[in-house]
């Protein structure tokens, strides 16, 4: 917190504020509830990350080949991975895997090679030789069985319409569940192919590009080709039998992409409905941010029975065709998968940039969606503030409840965007995210990457921001009294007390203000650096109402407004006791107190009838020099602070 005393003040033209009752997404939120329910299978115990003993190497490819028949709970395959070495001394390979999975087989440059099991989630693989830093090599491994899921966990057989359906979920820690990987946020696979073979009445769903779709005999042949580079918990498949079709999507670099959906047969037509929507709005996110990161491919979805959706790259996976789902699973390709969190402490670059994106689509698009952009901002707000302390950043990774937060990582992660949104400007703000999603291009991130570039673009420093907003907890509620003088003058006095004072004490933000008259109105910004600070300003009609935060851009609750007097504030400042002349002055002023007891330090500043402040500064006298800048003549306004927090406002004449 800083303790100049400074006043800025920003004036500009706004409609008629319109109060509205706050509304939730419902259907969204009880998505984002079963989403983090659904992920308790994945912490049994600690963390289940990627192994120390995976370090040593670089995933650059994966060829899959599964055979997949969703009647059944069972995976029989092989998985041919090519790595590169990354120290001298190289003798055996590790992945993450789980041990009631059977390798039976493992081929290395045409040999057999023996492989061991360590605990729930360790295969070990020695090699025959010592590999040199720096060496590209390969190996297959073929296995089969049950994997070690249940409830939603990362392998799923089930039902729909009496049709079975198999699919796989691995975020964050399930993928070593079915398939031999590293399991962490440090290491994308350059790019994989997928094949699976399935009875002819299904169809299998994968990510990237289907190559080809061919018989074999009574079953099918499925060739998915990705060419990006993916995070493990992102490569998914799913097989049943799904209807097809394509949405295309002209994306702004000329692309003509398809948006290719698997959709259960007895939800065709709703999710036709739901997709045709969502095309607009790809189109406005890539116009928005950065061409669709995967634009050479596809963007599709595929239908689960899950408790909502997983944005797996290039394909998500969904429950059903809203809105609220489809435009934050979508908003996931950009953050999430192109961009993806480099720790689960910084999930919400993937959840709080989704659900904000979710919700400008319908600031956006308000004619396409029930609850509209100002509904949905209060129903967010509604959510932070229904307790008082919690931070954005993931204190304890080993809990499925902290991470996948509604409230935390999704609700005040979007709206910590929202708020630098208004803090740096459109510009700023918009510019710095396209230059963060271009520099971590198809690799991870953590929130100092994202705050180097807000703070380039915008020339801020964020430290204080994110300490308050993004590690500290809580949030602020505002206490505003307000004066208008017969000439006009708008005097403002902004208290703040803060639901979690132990954390932080003050949350410095700047904070709209309106005032509403009878026939116009106008927005101030303040620019707070402590508490009750004064602020003053020229307003040429008579203020009938006052209100904090009309249009929603700041975290805060239980704000409070109240008229009172503000010129003389503080026994020290009453009319009685202070003198400022001469009046008018010309190049220096003085401030006399009759009783000379007072502190003998004031802050002080001196705003012209714009409400621009002209002159700031502190003195341990009384004189003030006007001459230091070249004032123009007119009427002017002395604010004055002084040891004690009392303030005062007094004008006068510049010759």
């Amino acid at each position: 917190m800083k303790s100049n005393f400074t006043i800025f003040l920003l004036a500009f033209a706004v409609g008629i504020f319109a109060q509205q009752n706050p509304k939730t997404d419902d259907d969204f939120e009880s998505v984002v509830c079963k989403e983090a329910d659904a992920h308790k299978h994945h912490f049994h115990q600690k963390e289940r990350s990627a192994s120390a003993l995976t370090s040593n190497y670089d995933l650059k490819y994966y060829r899959f080949e599964w055979y997949i028949n969703p009647a059944q709970y069972y995976i029989d395959g092989k998985a041919t991975v090519y790595f590169e070495v990354l120290e001298d001394g190289f003798t055996e390979i590790n992945f993450d895997f789980s041990s009631q999975l059977a390798v039976n087989d493992v081929n290395y440059h045409g040999q057999s090679l023996s492989s061991s099991a360590s605990g729930d989630y360790l295969l070990t693989i020695p090699l025959p030789t010592a590999l040199p830093a720096g060496t590209l090599d390969s190996l297959t491994i073929t296995y089969a069985g049950a994997p070690p899921s249940g409830g939603f966990g990362s392998f799923i057989q089930s039902n729909h319409a009496n049709t079975p359906v198999l699919w796989t979920l691995s975020e964050p820690y399930g993928s070593q569940d079915w398939w031999p990987c590293k399991n962490g946020l440090t290491d994308k696979i350059d790019s994989i192919d997928v094949i699976i073979t399935t009875p002819a009445a299904y169809r299998a769903a994968s990510n990237g590009l289907l190559v080809s779709e061919t018989v074999s005999g009574t079953d099918k042949v499925y060739h998915w080709k990705h060419r990006y580079p993916i995070t493990p918990y992102l490569v998914a498949i799913a097989v049943t039998n799904y209807a097809q079709y394509t949405d295309n999507v002209l994306l702004s670099n000329g692309t003509n992409m398809p948006m290719l959906n698997y959709v259960y047969p007895e939800n065709l037509a709703n999710a036709q409905t739901g997709t045709a929507k969502l095309v607009q709005v790809l189109q406005f996110y890539d116009s928005l941010f950065v061409t669709y990161p995967f634009h050479e491919e596809k963007y599709g979805h595929a239908e689960f029975g899950w408790g909502g959706g997983m944005e797996h790259q290039t394909m998500s996976f969904v429950t059903n065709y809203g809105w609220g789902l489809l435009t934050h699973e979508l908003a996931h390709q950009w953050f999430g998968d192109m961009v993806t969190c480099g720790s689960w402490e910084d999930i919400w670059l993937n959840e709080g940039f989704a659900t904000y994106l979710e919700g400008i689509s319908r600031e956006r698009f308000p004619s396409q969606v029930q609850t509209q952009w100002y509904d949905w901002k209060a129903g967010k707000i509604a959510s932070i503030v229904s307790q008082p302390g919690g931070s954005v950043m993931v204190d304890d990774t080993t809990t499925v409840n902290r991470i996948f937060s509604s409230r935390l990582s999704y609700n005040k992660g979007a709206y910590l965007l929202h708020m630098l949104r208004w803090k740096l400007g459109e510009d700023a703000f918009f510019g710095a995210l396209r230059n963060y999603l271009v520099d971590r291009e198809h690799d991870f991130a953590r929130t100092s990457n994202l705050q180097a570039h807000l703070e380039a673009t915008s020339g801020q420093d964020l430290d204080e921001y994110l300490e308050d907003w993004f590690r500290g907890q809580g949030f602020p509620s505002y206490h505003v009294t307000w004066e208008q003088s017969n000439a006009g003058d708008v005097y403002i006095k902004l208290d703040q007390t803060t639901s979690m004072p132990s954390s932080v004490d003050f949350f410095e933000m700047p904070v709209p203000i309106l005032l509403l008259g009878n026939d116009r109105d106008t927005i101030v910004r303040l620019e707070p650096t402590q508490n009750g600070e004064l602020f003053s300003m020229n307003i040429t009609f008579e203020v009938t109402g006052v209100y904090v935060d009309p249009d929603l851009w700041l975290i805060s609750s239980q704000n409070t407004v109240q008229q009172g007097e503000l010129t003389g504030v503080g026994e020290a400042f009453a009319d009685g006791n202070l003198l400022v002349y001469p009046n008018p002055a010309k190049d220096f002023l003085q401030v006399l107190f009759k009783n000379q007891t007072e502190a003998n330090k004031l802050d002080w500043g001196i705003v012209n009838g714009l409400g621009q402040t002209v002159i700031l500064g502190a003195n341990d006298g009384f004189g003030f020099n006007i001459s230091l800048v070249d004032l123009p003549s007119g009427l002017y306004r002395l604010l004055l602070r002084n040891e004690r927090g009392e303030s005062s406002v007094r004008s006068f004449v510049k010759e």
